[in-house]
């Protein structure tokens, strides 16, 4: 059914995605969750971004709540929408907490950026972790998920979104899940570094290619 979906997905489409178009499709953690919109690190990407390549939109299609099958059925349509260059999926997490199985989420995973790349896209995987009371197979096995599939679909990849967070009482909301305003700027930090190279160069705008991290 995925692979019918795909090739009339790519039937429908003409063209490529826009180089100037950024789309991040993530769960609460970009959604800004229990802070003003204007505080997350999507709107703070967005200011960096604005001085680095003026002109770049960025859509931010990010639902707290979302998970990877959510996302699947939004995908399309905002991709036909936004026609984007470059796709950010930051999702797993709530399919995590809910125990969904290993293989579905990394099939998920998996469709989200074939689906990306058949529009058009460059794709930025978002890792992300589980708390520790999830036991460790399944919560290194989801760590995980993300490096087999940055690996076997060659796309880079953040190893992990709330690196120097989320260990940091101080950086997280009250429910030890969310990141506060103040880890904001840190998130970005995380995602830039693995997004900057993606971004056509400010006086070629040629971009180079970029090999999938271990």
């Amino acid at each position: 059914m995925f692979r019918l979906l795909l090739v009339l997905f790519v039937i429908l489409t003409p063209g490529i995605g826009s180089a100037q178009s950024v789309l991040v499709l993530g769960d609460s953690l970009s959604a800004a969750y229990g802070m003003p919109a204007e505080q997350g690190w999507v709107a703070l990407m967005r200011q960096r971004l604005e001085l680095r390549s003026p002109g770049l939109e960025v859509v931010n299609a990010s639902i707290s709540g979302e998970t990877t099958q959510g996302g699947l059925t939004r995908l399309p349509s905002l991709l036909e929408r936004h026609r984007p260059g470059l796709v950010l999926v930051e999702l797993g997490a709530n399919d995590g907490l809910r125990g969904t199985p290993l293989p579905v989420i990394r099939q998920n995973l998996e469709q989200l950026i074939s689906l990306s790349q058949a529009g058009g896209a460059r794709v930025l995987l978002i890792g992300v972790r589980l708390p520790p009371n999830y036991g460790p197979r399944y919560s290194e096995g989801f760590f995980n998920l993300f490096v087999e599939v940055s690996e076997s679909l060659q796309v880079p990849r953040v190893p992990f979104l709330m690196d120097g967070v989320a260990l940091d009482r101080g950086l997280m909301q009250d429910d030890g899940l969310h990141p506060n305003a103040a880890a904001q700027p840190r998130l970005l930090d995380n995602v830039w570094l693995h997004l900057e190279p993606l971004l056509p160069d400010p006086a070629t705008g040629v971009t180079q290619a970029i090999a999938p991290q271990g």
